[in-house]
This record gives structure tokens, sequence and C-alpha cells, in this order.
């Protein structure tokens, strides 16, 4: 079947490569969203002519409508805008990749209107899992992971009829750029060595998130929601080759893995295709010249993140939701050299301890929670 896409955050890393992959599949695309960056919407609209392109900032989508003009293509402004892509009948399926909550209202959208969601924003599933998973059970719409670890556990889930089979899941994690550092070292990290990832491209805030482990963090909230599985049935483990990008064991002692070169664009793919598969972009992994594969523990006492996280997961209600707003707040000051690497963990540790959870949200109380974790963030000193 030949899918009709949405791509929300099309600019973006994920949302660059969503559209080689849709070239290269011979996929439509029907709707393209980002934030700003009118330039580069203007030219995706150009080569791929979808019906609708809408930009969040308002000057922006003024920009392209005098940019556009002597297209057919419509122009949408703000939130309301990626709404409509979200839901607009010509896709049925919708890639989210915008970063962080502000993907939830539209992912919540296009599951109402029963449309595949190939889920690449984890901050939905990290924030408001449950709800977006029963929403999802409720209009019969497929969510279908594009984080290469969700997507390895995914896959390796297939034709698995009882989930009560399941031992654990197994995430790997790449380690990030200061894999064995001590705390002496990460309190002179600078931005431009946190942003050097030793295996993966990604953008600037994924980044940040995989060197701190706040990545993996989020990653294990976002498999408890994905796949309905208890915190204590999923390990992280340090991989550093990135070249199993999840594990899965079963009750028997049968472990089942995915490996592939670290190229977002093969889950992404998967995502798009499931359940066929087609020839794809993606470099061929090559076991003969491949490295030896590696495992370790994470060290959570120093990459104070993964504790933070592991601890909101236990919590549970609104304690993901204050965690994943905290985080976004706080890697953001750091991206802008405001606070140091370790501030990062101390700030979203004190957001946690100042916000009070909600122990059955609803949608409101998930935003307000992430509202009032960023200005707990924003106002520490």
């Amino acid at each position: 079947m030949k899918r009709t896409l949405s791509v929300l955050g099309s600019t973006g890393s994920i949302g660059r490569q969503t559209l080689e992959v849709a070239q290269a599949c011979g996929l439509t695309v029907a709707a393209l969203t980002a934030n700003r960056n009118s330039l580069l919407l203007e030219e995706q609209a150009r080569k791929f002519r979808p019906k609708l392109v809408a930009a969040v900032e308002e000057s922006a989508a003024a920009d392209l409508k005098v940019r556009l003009a002597d297209t057919p293509i419509r122009v949408a402004a703000g939130p309301r805008g990626v709404l409509e892509a979200a839901t607009l009948a010509e896709a049925d399926t919708v890639v989210t990749a915008v970063m962080g909550v502000a993907g939830l209202e539209p992912t919540l959208a296009a599951i109402r209107k029963g449309k595949r969601i190939a889920l690449a924003n984890k901050e939905t599933m990290v924030c408001a899992g449950k709800l977006v998973m029963d929403e999802a059970d409720r209009y019969g719409a497929e969510i279908v992971p594009v984080d290469s670890e969700h997507s390895a556990i995914f896959q390796c889930l297939q034709g698995c009829r009882d989930r009560g089979e399941v031992r654990r899941l197994i995430l790997t994690a790449s380690g990030g750029p200061f894999f064995g550092w001590s705390r002496e070292q990460l309190a002179r990290v600078t931005k431009a060595q946190a942003l050097r990832h030793p295996n993966w491209a990604m953008g600037d805030k994924i980044t940040i998130d995989s060197a701190t482990l706040m990545n993996k963090g989020l990653e294990l909230i976002e498999a408890m929601r994905l796949y309905r599985m208890p915190p204590e049935k999923i390990s992280i483990v340090i991989h550093r080759e990135s070249i199993v990008h999840s594990l899965v064991e079963y009750c028997d002692n049968a472990v089942l893995a995915q490996l592939g070169a670290p190229d977002m664009r093969l889950p992404i793919q998967y995502a798009l295709t499931w359940p066929a598969r087609a020839p794809g972009l993606a470099a061929s992994l090559d076991l003969l010249s491949c490295p030896p594969l590696t495992f370790a523990a994470p060290d959570c006492e120093t990459f104070e993140c993964l504790a933070l996280a592991l601890q909101a997961a236990a919590q549970g209600g609104t304690a993901p939701a204050v965690l994943s707003g905290a985080n976004e707040a706080a890697v953001d000051l750091f991206l802008r050299e405001e606070i140091g690497f370790l501030d990062i963990p101390r700030r979203v540790g004190e957001a946690l301890e100042r916000v009070k959870p909600v122990e059955r949200p609803s949608l409101e109380d998930i935003l307000l929670a992430d509202h009032a974790a960023r200005e707990a963030v924003r106002c520490a000193r």
C-alpha cells in the first residue's frame, strides 16, 4: 500500500530524512509543517507539492504565503495549522517529528481520525502515554514507533501473540560522547563537546539528551506506554557501537535483537511501510567489517538524568510530564550557554521536587505540569 503522508516537523532532522524516504519509496506528501524555517519549508513544498503547509510562527507563515503565492499550495499558521495538517483527510499516515510536548495535541487529533501515527515525538508518550494508547485503542489508530530503539523492539515483538511470554525489553544506549567520564570531567563539558555524538547525526536537543543519558530514561518511559510493560521489565544497557538497536528477552531465555547501521532512515521507512518491507536508503550492515559488539551497565550515579527518569517512571502520574518539560527547558538553557552541563540534572531534580504530581491526570493536568516544570527550571538559581 502506497501511503500518503502528513509530516509534522518536516524541517527538522527526522522530518528531512522522512522526506528522503518518501521520495525513495514513491510516497505522496499531503501536508508539511514547521516551526519557523520558511525557507526550507518553501523548498520542500515546491519539491513535494503538498496540499497544505503550516508554520507555527505567524511571521513565518506570512512569509511563506508570499513565497508560495504562485502555487496552489494552501498555507496555514499557528498551532491550528498544525492540527489541520494532522487531521487532513488526504493523509492516512502522520509522521509526528515535532519536538517536545507541542506534539501531543496534534498526535491525539490524528489518532481520533484513525490515522497511522509514525511516532518520532517521544515526549508525547512520556507525558501522556496512557491517554494516547487508550485513544488509539478507541479509534483503531496504529502507532508505529520511529525511534531506532522502539522500532527494534516493535520488530522483535512481531509474531508474539502473548505479551506474557516477554520476560523483559532491553533498550540499548550508545552512552553518548562522555561514556566513562567522571563528574569532575562532566562539570567542564562545553556545548560543542556535548553536540559531538560518536555515532548518530541528530538534532541538537536529542544529542544533548543522549549526552546526559536523559534520552534513554525518556525511552524507558515511552516503552512502558507503547508496550504496556512495567518499569521492572525494562532494562538499559550501554552498547557503544550502536549496531544492536534493542532486544527482547522471552520466557524461554531466547533473546531477539534487531541490528543495523546507525541510520535513522531505516526505522523511519519501516514505520511507513509496515507490515511490508521495501528496498531502502540505509547502508547495509557488513558483519565481517563491523566492530566487536560490547555491552555495559549504565552509570546512574554519574549520569543523574537517567536516575531522575527512573524515579519519575516509578512515581507515574504527571511526574514524567514534569521530567520532560523540565529537561526540555534545562537543555534549552544549556544550548544558550546560560547554564553548565551538570546544571541540567540539578534543575530537573529541583523541578521534580517542586511541582506537585497528579496521580491520575487529565490532558489539562499534563499540560499544566509541563508548564509548571518549565517555569521551575527558568526561575531556578
